[in-house]
């Protein structure tokens, strides 16, 4: 007879700790030394003394969660969500905001000196951008829940896989900001939705753009009943088979620069409006182009940086592995009659010997990796060629461990700043820049 696994739930009992927190660390969590440990604390603040849960006991570290905070710290304030104790989406709302921006400057300031051997960093002013309703792109994670029949539709809970049912979020843009309730009640309506596993917002200059990545096949007709219940926003399907298909397709304008970029929705784009506008313009006043320049962009996009810069220089190779970005990037420097701007696919992890997008003559580098770095090609670029080079991170950790490579082929750290795109959040942008020695 077949036996059946069944987990046994733990025994382990809960175990509670006072610590006084020392400093931050670079994913917005307290730290403090406990019995020879370094214990990581989250939700509690440089300063204070709290009580926290133990999550995990290894052999060197601790990783616990505020219970309660016994002495409060004069940066702490009331989180304006009232999901924010269970919704993984924010982490800081409990800071206040200046103190988020110094908080992050700090773990910056550690990271550099720790990988990089860099102890004084040249620090900019921050770019900033609204502190609510500043989020133009989100996923909403859905589930259908067998036993009730409901569609469940919210965000992940912290740590965990559980979905946190929202009717609002105070840091997506209107009108996708209290859209959780019909969207919701429009799929509960009609059973051929239960497949639906999640749904990405986008907010476009030309319309509010809704995409139902489903698993299971839905009629036409349905389909139909779903996009007349929400007239007001673009509504787009994607079972994961077919080509997607867009009544129109999305763009922003960067109007500074007279430029229009459209993108699809599978595509990357800068979340914050406001302070990808204000992050391209310090590109342009930090490098300070002449117009002889011959730009090598790297992770370049759907052509974010390339176009703007191609404005500003003589000419720009832009290089991506996503194909489609390759396309849409190609697209927009077309639209835009930009012609002095050529792009490649290329995978940026593989070996450059053979790459047919280099260029000898180039003499800036742009970087704008996603979280894993750009170590990869740093290490074969022949880096003594370039005069600058511009690096735009999502990740303090390998920015800092990529900056001595950088530091080591005879650059100097010019300029640093912060760009708070994920305001509330532990995620740190930081834009750097190097010149030649």
């Amino acid at each position: 007879m077949a036996q059946i696994f069944r987990a046994k739930k733990s025994t382990k009992p809960i175990r509670h700790i006072e610590v006084l927190i020392d400093s931050m660390d670079h994913q917005g969590r307290g730290v403090a030394r406990v019995a020879g440990k370094v214990c990581f604390v989250e939700g509690a603040l440089t300063g204070e003394k709290v009580k926290g849960q133990v999550l995990q006991d290894k052999s060197k570290l601790l990783e616990a969660t505020v219970v309660k905070v016994l002495t409060p710290s004069p940066e702490r304030v009331p989180p304006f969500c009232e999901y924010y104790e269970r919704c993984g989406g924010c982490s800081l709302q409990h800071q206040q905001l200046d103190a988020q921006i110094e908080t992050k400057q700090q773990a910056v300031t550690m990271l550099f000196a720790k990988f990089a051997g860099i102890d004084q960093l040249p620090w900019q002013p921050c770019i900033r951008s609204e502190p609510q309703h500043y989020r133009r792109a989100a996923r909403i994670a859905s589930l259908h829940h067998k036993q009730s029949g409901h569609l469940q539709l919210g965000f992940r809970e912290k740590q965990a896989k559980k979905i946190v049912e929202v009717s609002h979020c105070d840091v997506l843009v209107k009108p996708f900001d209290t859209l959780f309730d019909t969207l919701r009640n429009k799929l509960n309506e009609m059973s051929a939705f239960k497949s639906v596993s999640h749904i990405q917002l986008c907010q476009a200059d030309n319309g509010n753009f809704v995409l139902l990545r489903h698993t299971r096949a839905i009629s036409d007709e349905q389909k139909q009943k779903f996009v007349d219940e929400l007239k007001e926003y673009v509504v787009v399907f994607d079972d994961g088979e077919t080509a997607v298909s867009y009544a129109r397709t999305p763009y922003y304008q960067l109007a500074n620069f007279g430029l229009k970029l459209s993108f699809t929705l599978a595509n990357f784009i800068q979340v914050n409006q406001q302070v990808n506008e204000k992050m391209l313009q310090q590109a342009v006043d930090w490098l300070e182009l002449s117009g002889s320049e011959k730009v090598l962009d790297l992770f370049c996009g759907v052509g974010n940086f390339s176009l703007v810069l191609a404005k500003q220089s003589n000419k720009v190779i832009g290089v991506e592995g996503e194909a489609q970005s390759v396309a849409m990037a190609k697209q927009n420097a077309q639209t835009n009659q930009i012609t002095n701007c050529q792009f490649y696919r290329f995978d940026l992890t593989e070996s450059i010997a053979s790459a047919p997008w280099f260029d000898p003559h180039a003499d800036i580098l742009l970087l704008d990796p996603s979280r894993p770095g750009a170590l990869e090609v740093l290490k074969q670029l022949p880096l003594t060629q370039f005069k600058k080079i511009l690096y735009v991170s999502c990740d303090p950790v390998t920015l800092a461990r990529d900056s001595k490579v950088i530091s080591q082929a005879g650059f100097e750290l010019n300029k640093v700043g912060l760009m708070n795109m994920f305001v509330h959040t532990s995620h740190i942008e930081t834009m750097a820049l190097f010149l030649r020695r």
